[in-house]
């Protein structure tokens, strides 16, 4: 295989998930983690944020943000749409730097973040939209996660080196076992770009799940999806995170996707983080109601957030 440099992966899926998804959740956990060995008392979040401020010309983007995302959870950040959602995930992945503030991956500090050392940080991002190499095969683009992790040059994998043999068939290992855990074995030999749409989708969180990254970044991944594919790709988020003992970072517009997957929320508007907390205490924050909810949840039909 090729060496295949891509920075970061998309994640969405537009497809229902193979038989036995709810039953594999059920076995490992579906109590949002409630089997993970909780951070110790002197343990750093696996993500910390101090005081970020961000303007483009005279456009405040954000404004002395503070935010910790501890190891295992999952946590989404809301908004109405100009909050400075995808502002704040752009900062922590190095695309935007901040006029002040720092950005601290697993206690380490940073600013402004070093975006092409993000997958050696074990960081991965996913975007809406598919990313993939379509004349490709799944199993190859798969193991295209693993691109920064390796240690190995292009020169060396041009010549066919025993560290960069050994290398891609580690990387082929790692993407054969991502494929297996989405169900998408009996695609592994296919070219992406022959597979329906949602399966691409699945194709693209499994690359992300390849590279192993302790934090993953989701960037609305249920846009354009119904709701029982929603609430599959929920299951398959809480699964991977136990599964492969990661953190998530969620940026999502969808409150009953947020309100069922998450551990905690952070609450943005015009740049400032005006709530975080519980999916309980967002709900009955009025803050939060005033500025982007608009509705209690007893005033939903009885059905809640």
């Amino acid at each position: 295989m090729s060496a295949l440099k891509l920075p970061f992966v998309a994640l969405g899926s537009d497809v229902a998930l193979q038989p036995g998804i709810a039953e594999q959740f059920a076995l490992r956990g579906a109590s949002a983690g409630s089997d993970r060995v909780a951070p110790g008392p002197d343990e750093p979040p696996a993500l910390e944020l101090h005081g970020i401020n961000l303007s483009f010309g005279g456009l405040v983007a954000l404004r002395d943000v503070d935010l910790a995302v501890q190891r295992g959870e999952i946590r989404a950040i809301i908004g109405p749409n100009g909050a400075g959602k995808s502002s704040l995930i752009n900062v922590i992945s190095g695309l935007y730097r901040p006029d002040h503030g720092s950005v601290a991956i697993n206690g380490v500090a940073f600013q402004p973040v070093p975006t092409q050392q993000l997958a050696r940080l074990g960081v991965a991002r996913t975007f809406q939209n598919l990313a993939l190499f379509k004349g490709l095969s799944v199993l190859d683009n798969v193991a295209a996660g693993r691109a920064y992790v390796g240690q190995t040059n292009f020169l060396s994998q041009m010549i066919g080196l025993p560290s960069a043999r050994r290398e891609q068939a580690d990387a082929r290992e790692r993407a054969s076992r991502a494929i297996d855990f989405l169900h998408l074995s009996p695609y592994a030999d296919r070219l992406a770009g022959t597979l329906p749409y949602g399966l691409q989708k699945r194709v693209e969180l499994a690359r992300a799940l390849a590279a192993e990254p302790r934090i993953l970044l989701l960037d609305e991944p249920m846009a354009g999806m119904t709701a029982t594919e929603k609430n599959e790709l929920s299951d398959y988020v809480r699964l991977a995170r136990d599964e492969y003992a990661i953190t998530v970072v969620l940026i999502e517009h969808d409150i009953g996707v947020v309100m069922g997957l998450s551990d905690r929320i952070a609450v943005l508007d015009y740049g400032r983080k005006i709530a975080d907390g519980t999916p309980q205490e967002i709900a009955a924050d009025q803050r939060v109601i005033d500025a982007y909810l608009g509705v209690t949840p007893e005033n939903e039909d009885g059905e809640g957030i």
